[in-house]
C-alpha cells in the first residue's frame, strides 16, 4: 500500500486550512486596529448617542436648570424621532453611505484632474495664458493685431 491510500482523504480539507488562514487574519486585524465598523445604521446610532450623551454632559452656567431640563427633553424626543428610522430602514442608510462614498470619490476626481491641470499650465492656474506658436489656439483666430473692428 501507499501512502495515499493509507491517510483518510478529506475532500474539505483545502477549504479548511483556507476558513482558518481567514479567521486567524481577521483575529490579528482585530486586534491590531479594533472591530471593525458596524453598519451605517449602527453608526448612525452610535453618533446620535455620543451626542446625546455630550449635549447632557455639559454644564454651563448658562443653562438653568429648566433650560437643563428643556435640553433632555429635546434630546430624547429627538432619539425617538430616530430609533424608528433606523430600526425600520437600516439597509437605506447603508445606501446613503454608498452614494455618500461615490460623490466623494467624484469630487476627489475632479479635483486630481483640476489640480494636474494647474500643476503642468505652470504659473496659468485657469489656463488663459496663450501658449507661443499654438496652432490649434483658438485665440489666434479674429482680426490680426492693429485691424479694426467695426462694431456697428
Amino acid at each position: 500500500m501507499s501512502d495515499a491510500t493509507d491517510r483518510p482523504v478529506d475532500d474539505d480539507a483545502w477549504a479548511k486550512a483556507c476558513a482558518e488562514d481567514l479567521e486567524a487574519e481577521k483575529a490579528r486585524r482585530r486586534a491590531q486596529h479594533g472591530p471593525p465598523p458596524g453598519s451605517a445604521a449602527e453608526e448612525l446610532r452610535k453618533l446620535v448617542d455620543a451626542v446625546a450623551d455630550k449635549v447632557s454632559s455639559l454644564q454651563s452656567p448658562l443653562f438653568g436648570a429648566a433650560a437643563q431640563g428643556t435640553v433632555q427633553q429635546i434630546i430624547k424626543q429627538a432619539k425617538s424621532a430616530v430609533e424608528p428610522v433606523i430600526e425600520r430602514n437600516p439597509d437605506v442608510f447603508d445606501h446613503i453611505a454608498a452614494a455618500g462614498s461615490e460623490l466623494l470619490a467624484a469630487y476627489r476626481s475632479a479635483v486630481e484632474g483640476q489640480e494636474r491641470r494647474w500643476t503642468q499650465g505652470a504659473g496659468d492656474p485657469a489656463g488663459t495664458e496663450k501658449k507661443a506658436d499654438d496652432p490649434s489656439d483658438p485665440r489666434d483666430e479674429g482680426p490680426a493685431a492693429g485691424e479694426h473692428i467695426d462694431l456697428d
